[in-house]
């Protein structure tokens, strides 16, 4: 698995799509929008809720997996070019 992985790093929008990928799953799951998490404890029950459910964790290692794979190469892995970037490739077009 040939993964830039410091490069995504320091990409914002990885870290963003990370976030939605475990969120998602977690809301959509148990029925709730995010002005449902008014409080931390009700951020914590669902936490536990969350990783006791073997369903959710799949369903969460799927999203993040979906996040991570580059659909522009094939199998698990960065193009050449991406592995050989210091900083995420800002050239659009």
């Amino acid at each position: 698995m040939n993964i830039n992985w410091k490069v995504r790093a320091k990409n914002p929008s990885f870290w963003i799509g990370i976030v939605i990928s475990i969120v998602a799953p977690v809301l959509t799951y148990f029925g709730l929008t995010v002005q449902d998490l008014t409080t931390w404890s009700a951020i914590g029950s669902l936490f536990v809720d969350a990783i006791s459910n073997p369903y959710v964790i799949l369903t969460i290692l799927v999203s993040v997996y979906n996040t991570i794979v580059d659909p522009t190469t094939t199998g698990v892995t960065d193009s050449a070019n991406a592995l050989q970037y210091e900083y995420p490739n800002n050239i659009k077009g």
